[in-house]
């Protein structure tokens, strides 16, 4: 069948599809629809549409090979354009070793029972079972996103938070504790590969069995958005093993009282009060702190105190101490000590060698403002806020 073209074998591979629903997409628009999004997806991680040629790997061969074809077809660019955000289909043509018009019936057909991902040609993917069809359904058709260019900034933030140790993600799972109150507007989540945003969440409403579920408006990273109930949401982030919930920026694990598997250790937050005799430290001792950050045992770094001139060359007592995850200890200790900048002590120590040293990490304040900034990290609102020596209170910054 060397005249075999795609017309012939679509118009073959539909008599094994099954009717439509009404009001629905048939199973070969969802096919075209699932593969067109593996490219997408494919792009957001390399930067640039699929490649011909022997130096890409298999993958993106086939991909651009299923492009080429989507390109060339007016019905699939008609189906695909509302969700061409990437504008793939409208970009330059890329010469194909292998253009999808001149291959032949077995390179054509052995490309398509790759993407179906079953040696049977009848079981076209995307073409489901019907309990697979109802799980589809909790999820919701995505439909393009008319405002994206709002999102986007949103998608990117988060990507470079990521990348900056700024939020972390967490599995979703039901022994974590978390609940569909979890899910709240302004979050960010994993599912299917793709990072979701919940911008919306509707009105509290009555499930079948009793339970308070909502609607919401969930966008996704590749420029689509769903209207989908909060509890689909759910079960569809506990049945991805992928799915993962992206931590706020000042939330996560820094200060909570249980940690997860996949959590590192990253130091400890130290207060600690000097023995000190010289006369500013006796008059001050009760307020006077040093207050750092140190990735290995406190005790161990306080053992020869005595001898170092940053702790006033005298031995210290700790006062407390917060374990970090997750977290630079470098900027969070930069982060504490622009607070209370205005209280740093103002003193200087000599060295067993009798070199002037002034010590950076001791400041006049009171151990319940100390405690107070902890907190204002934990819940990310200490960025407003200064240490003001005349009140011995935090105060919002200018």
């Amino acid at each position: 069948m060397s005249d075999f073209d795609l017309d012939e074998l679509r118009d073959e591979l539909a008599d094994f599809a099954q009717p439509d629903k009404s009001g629905g997409r048939s199973p070969r628009d969802e096919r075209i629809i699932a593969g067109f999004e593996e490219i997408q997806r494919f792009v957001e991680k390399h930067g640039h549409a699929p490649r011909h040629g022997e130096d890409g790997d298999i993958f993106e061969r086939l991909y651009a090979v299923r492009l080429d074809r989507l390109r060339a077809l007016d019905d699939c660019r008609t189906l695909l354009s509302p969700f061409d955000h990437q504008g793939l289909l409208t970009g330059p043509l890329v010469t194909s070793a292998a253009p999808a018009d001149t291959m032949d019936e077995d390179e054509l057909l052995a490309e398509l029972e790759g993407a179906a991902g079953s040696s049977d040609i009848t079981k076209l993917r995307h073409v489901r079972t019907s309990a697979e069809k109802r799980e589809a359904e909790e999820i919701a058709s995505r439909e393009k996103c008319l405002d994206f260019d709002t999102f986007k900034p949103l998608f990117q933030q988060v990507q470079n938070d990521l990348a900056g140790g700024i939020r972390i993600t967490r599995p979703f799972v039901k022994d974590a504790g978390f609940l569909k109150s979890d899910i709240q507007a302004g979050q960010f989540f994993i599912l299917g590969g793709q990072t979701a945003y919940v911008a919306e969440v509707g009105e509290p409403i009555k499930a079948p069995n009793g339970e308070t579920d909502a609607r919401l408006r969930v966008i996704y990273s590749n420029g689509t958005e769903s209207d989908l109930l909060l509890r689909s949401l759910q079960r569809a982030l506990y049945k991805d093993e992928a799915g993962r919930r992206i931590t706020e920026p000042s939330a996560g694990p820094l200060f909570d009282d249980q940690t997860g598997d996949d959590d590192r250790s990253s130091g400890t937050i130290y207060v600690l009060r000097s023995k000190s005799d010289h006369p500013l430290v006796i008059a001050n001792r009760q307020i006077l702190h040093k207050i750092g950050v140190t990735g290995g045992s406190v005790e161990r770094r306080i053992a020869n105190a005595r001898l170092d001139p940053t702790y006033l060359m005298a031995d210290v007592e700790i006062v407390a101490t917060y374990e970090l995850y997750n977290i630079n200890r470098a900027k969070l200790e930069t982060l504490i000590h622009k607070v209370f900048g205005a209280a740093r002590l103002d003193v200087e120590i000599k060295d067993r060698f009798g070199q002037p040293i002034m010590p950076r990490e001791w400041f006049l304040v009171p151990l319940f403002v100390v405690e107070e900034v902890v907190a204002r990290i934990r819940d990310g609102s200490i960025i407003d806020y200064v240490y003001d020596p005349a009140s011995a209170s935090l105060v919002r910054s200018d």
